[in-house]
């Protein structure tokens, strides 16, 4: 906002708990709140236009959260889980072939029968809806923007974006102010590299003594597939081509129910090459004669792309401080091998609003519910990420092929015999620190879209209904303009035209002039890549105005 202009107060509300974020996290605890007493005052904030706008993963569930959250949910016939996994088959893919991995080989945990393949966003409508049944206030196209302390430094609450601002950062003639909501505590539920997660782990030092956060691109689209080659209830993970043997990452098509199949492709953050594109190996991928043929006389219908937490164990934050806790994907319970994290949001969820709710049970406010941090290694979320957390070291240091195997064996030694010939492993430099020079490397010649199996960005950031305002200020903050010249695109080859699945970032040179960095915003999907990837760290991804960005139907 623009110094010269005196802004009005804020208006202010008042409630025990607020929470940011209608995810699983977000929306488990406010359930969770409410079954243990009815008269606590909760809000949910959700910057999405819609509860599930924002919400994007593969995904096949785990019940074990949501069993445990709303014991009799079978009982519901409105639930989402309508597809139960009937098949599991792990692929190696090489460039023309591909083999399949017998599932006697695959460690217990990573079997998928019992889950429910679903669309996440679907999952939170419903949680939302039982929500407010409850007595939950959800608001959804309303963006948290700033974190607000009391005196003594105690998070006491949040406050939403103002509306209405012009790219000059004045107020328009649509101007309204953002809105205080206090809270006795507050639970920070964003996702992954959510902005107010961010700072949060920065001024309380969350992070420190813990590994870094890694993590993975999620890229996904949702077709209609022709029945013939529909098989209702197959999972089927792949890894191998189109990648190399040291950049990691995999694959998936998940046979949901009406003929419709989710394909994805999830590339680790770590790789090296600066001429990589996550979206064109996505491309790619579906070409491999092992995938493309679910495709043929089907249409896509939808496109998405989220970052993902892969640091597990050894990466989580310190989960609370004074008045507040983290949850779900801000903590990281991503569990990487099994590409499962919202079973564990969900438990997060639940753990942080059962320490909330004694909390105000006995008088307190805004000060720290230190026994969530303190139990939940030994609870169900500890044992799942535990049980894993060497595969993705592994793969790291060691590449594809040797890396997934050693991981294999490691979560059949921990499964079988509770501990590790490895103990638990370090990450290393976090994952923009990983990429090299352009200079060591060569460019990568991605083979142009047919506009049937293989697509081009913007045709498919069109599919994922993302809009934002033309006239409102850049929600993709570049913090040094000149440094953005000489290093991301003087020495790494302009890396943010490739690593962004959106089309967001070009650099434009006109009449051989100098060239120039554009940010689309508009463009923009929220999966925060260019905020964990870029060399510098100097883009800073903030929310734009609530409610806009992607709207995902069933993803």
């Amino acid at each position: 906002m623009s110094d010269d202009f005196e802004l009005p107060e804020r208006e202010s509300m008042e409630f025990d708990v607020v929470i940011v974020g209608a995810g699983p996290a977000g929306l488990a605890a406010a359930i969770r709140l409410k079954q243990l007493n009815e008269d606590l005052s909760v809000v949910v904030l959700e910057k999405g236009g819609e509860v599930g706008a924002h919400i994007l993963s593969g995904a096949v569930v785990d019940p074990v959260g949501v069993d445990k959250l709303i014991p009799d949910w079978r009982d519901d016939p409105e639930h989402p889980f309508k597809t139960p996994v009937e098949k599991d088959h792990f692929l190696i893919l090489g460039h023309a072939g591909s083999v399949t991995l017998p599932n006697f080989m695959m460690p217990p945990l990573m079997n998928n029968h019992g889950n429910y393949i679903v669309s996440l966003g679907n999952v939170c409508r419903w949680l939302g809806a039982k929500a407010e049944e409850l007595g939950v206030e959800v608001y959804p196209g309303f963006a948290a923007t700033e974190v607000l302390y009391s005196d003594e430094g105690a998070v006491i609450g949040v406050a939403t974006g103002d509306m209405g601002v012009g790219r000059d950062g004045k107020p328009g003639p649509n101007f309204a102010r953002g809105m205080e909501l206090l809270g006795k505590y507050v639970l920070i539920g964003e996702g992954v590299r959510g902005s107010l997660a961010k700072q949060l782990i920065s001024r309380f030092e969350l992070d420190k003594d813990r590994q870094p956060q890694k993590f993975g691109i999620g890229i996904k689209e949702l077709w209609e597939v022709d029945p013939s080659k529909h098989k209702r209830g197959l999972v089927q993970h792949s890894f191998g081509w189109p990648l190399d043997g040291k950049t990691g990452g995999g694959s998936f098509l998940y046979h949901l129910e009406d003929n419709l199949v989710a394909v994805g492709f999830v590339l680790h953050l770590n790789y090296k090459n600066p001429y990589l594109s996550p979206f064109e190996e996505f491309q790619r991928f579906k070409t491999h004669p092992a995938i493309a043929p679910t495709f043929q006389g089907g249409k896509r219908i939808s496109y998405g792309a989220r970052a993902i937490t892969e640091g597990g164990y050894q990466s989580v934050p310190k989960l609370t401080f004074p008045g507040g806790a983290l949850i779900g994907c801000s903590a990281g319970f991503m569990n990487v091998p099994r590409i499962k994290g919202s079973h564990n949001a969900v438990l997060s969820g639940m753990q942080a609003a059962e320490h909330v709710a004694g909390a105000i049970a006995d008088g307190r406010s805004a000060d720290e519910i230190s026994g969530y941090d303190e139990q939940w290694r030994a609870s169900e979320i500890g044992k799942d990420l535990k049980k894993v957390r060497n595969v993705k070291p592994l793969w790291s240091k060691l590449g594809t092929m040797a890396g997934v195997m050693l991981g294999g064996f490691d979560m059949w030694m921990n499964t079988l015999f509770g501990f590790s010939l490895f103990g638990t492993m370090q990450h290393g430099k976090p994952d923009y620190a990983a990429l090299e020079p352009a200079a060591k490397h060569k460019k990568i010649d991605y083979p142009k879209p047919d506009g049937v199996l293989t697509f081009d960005r913007l045709s498919s950031v069109f599919l994922s209904n993302t809009n934002h305002e033309e006239d409102e200020p850049v929600h993709l903050q570049l913090q040094d303009p000149a440094l953005q010249k000489t290093s991301e695109y003087d020495i790494y080859a302009g890396p943010s035209t490739r690593y962004c699945p959106a089309g967001v970032y070009e650099w434009v040179s006109e009449d051989g002039s100098e060239p120039k960095f554009v940010i689309n915003s508009q463009n923009c999907v929220h999966c925060k890549t260019c905020d964990i990837k870029d060399p510098n760290q100097n883009i800073n991804w903030v929310p734009p105005q609530g409610g806009e960005g992607p709207v995902y139907p069933n993803m």
